[in-house]
């Protein structure tokens, strides 16, 4: 059985998300974990449902979504995903943004740099990488296309969509990533974003006036 739990972590409440498939064997189940803010809550939670974590999934370089990766590779020696145009975050507290309000977000290590298409297979998940790029310049979702489940990251929450004023921001190419990458998906999907509550492919595409009026900074 597929489990996705959703956790709020670090100063900005962001969804974590811890995503496994129950086994039948009485070892330990292998997970991945995404946009991790918090390593202490994130491992806690880990320890607690009995999982051992494979990989971490960045969707964007932002410092909210990444302040918990360091730690929890160091922990684990859990594999750190994330696209490349976006990867100086992982190690430069100016491009995550972080110090822009003054926090600070310990370097780490990339293992894999993520590109548009690529299949990722951990701990028994096989998830679709598709670039989305707008709110950063190296945002990324990602699809888990047998289970219908996207993890949008900041690029599409409900009734709304990432902000564009950012640094690395592109209203235009947001505006394209989420009506050309997203929305052109077939079918529907369980939309799980980087805040706020889920949503639904279907829905967006049917009641965002926000996207379809056009996205502005």
């Amino acid at each position: 059985m597929l489990n996705i739990r959703s956790i709020p972590t670090g100063p900005l409440a962001v969804n974590t998300y811890i995503v496994w498939y129950d086994n039948d064997a009485s070892e330990k189940c292998e997970c991945i974990v995404i946009d991790p803010a918090n390593s202490g809550k994130v491992k806690r939670a880990l320890d607690e449902w009995g999982l051992t974590l494979k990989a971490i999934l960045i969707t964007h370089g932002h410092f909210d979504h990444i302040m918990g990766v360091a730690r929890l590779r160091e922990q684990t020696g859990a594999k750190v995903y994330i696209n490349k145009l976006d990867s100086a975050a992982m190690k430069d507290n100016g491009a995550s943004l972080a110090s822009m309000i003054g926090v600070r977000v310990d370097p780490t290590s990339v293992d894999v740099y993520v590109t548009d298409g690529m299949l990722i297979s951990e701990a028994g998940i096989e998830l679709r990488a598709i670039h989305t790029p707008g709110h950063t310049v190296g945002g990324v979702c990602y699809v888990m296309e047998k289970e219908r489940v996207i993890f949008s990251g900041d690029t599409l929450f409900f009734m709304s969509y990432g902000r564009t004023d950012l640094p690395g921001g592109d209203a235009e190419a947001l505006y394209d990533s989420i009506m050309y990458r997203l929305f052109t998906l077939k079918g529907d999907y369980r939309v799980l974003p980087g805040h706020d509550r889920e949503t639904t492919l279907d829905f967006e595409r049917k009641n965002n006036l926000c996207i379809m009026s056009g996205v502005c900074e």
